[in-house]
């Protein structure tokens, strides 16, 4: 099972990396320059209809746009691509909430300081709000790291004797170990796979908390 768990961190730290800078900036052009343009009326609705697709959906776009028309192959760094993808109208609209939190009296105080607005949001607005924005990170990671379909669409393998390590490696996760588990006759492989569904539990709870204990921190401070 090791090599499952570390492809799975590898996948999903990967995809906290590509998924929190994108949706972040998104949200921040969203909020603070988009305004009512024809823009950034085609971005919230294409978000939003991003926000209800199925994820097997995201596993054929991943198949098509990272696997083939990219050439990144069946490696880690498709399958975080296309788990990024899943996660970023998450990431998007939990910031976008985190922002809208943020007194305009600070924004106010500022500019009467003589910043910038581009200071304004990078010294004070986002400080403010990194908290709402790690619960909604929090959130799309705690999705990511349980989607099958995606992964298998992509053409994740279900058992690789060894664990990846690069970003082009072929690669294995746990949910996709589990359901290979729970697909055979014996009974034995039963046993295996609610040993794994335990571990995987325990290895979602453990980032969560890490990652409550940053948020935690972060407003305190």
């Amino acid at each position: 099972i090791s090599h499952a768990v570390i492809g799975s961190l590898y996948v999903i730290v990967l995809t906290a990396l590509l998924a929190l800078p994108l949706g972040v900036a998104a949200a921040v052009y969203l909020e603070e320059y988009g305004g009512r343009s024809r823009l950034a009326r085609l971005i919230e609705l294409n978000i939003a209809n991003l926000a209800a697709v199925p994820s097997i959906i995201y596993g054929l776009l991943g198949l098509g746009l990272f696997v083939r028309t990219l050439g990144l192959g069946r490696s880690v760094l498709a399958g975080a691509a296309t788990l990024a993808l899943l996660a970023l109208p998450v990431v998007i609209l939990s910031t976008r909430e985190a922002l809208r939190t943020v007194p305009p009296s600070i924004r106010e105080g500022s500019y009467a300081l003589g910043a910038t607005k581009w200071q304004t949001i990078w010294y004070q607005v986002l400080p403010m709000a990194l908290p709402g924005i790690m619960t909604g990170l929090i959130l799309a990671m705690s999705r990511a790291i349980g989607e099958t379909a995606p992964i298998i669409t992509i053409g994740a393998l279900t058992y690789v004797p060894f664990a990846p390590d690069s970003l082009w490696s072929p690669f294995t996760v746990l949910p996709i170990q589990i359901f290979n588990w729970v697909s055979r006759p014996q009974a034995a492989f039963k046993a295996n796979a609610a040993a794994g569904i335990l571990v995987l539990l325990a290895l979602l709870l453990t980032m969560n908390a890490l990652a409550v204990v940053l948020r935690d921190r972060a407003q305190r401070k």
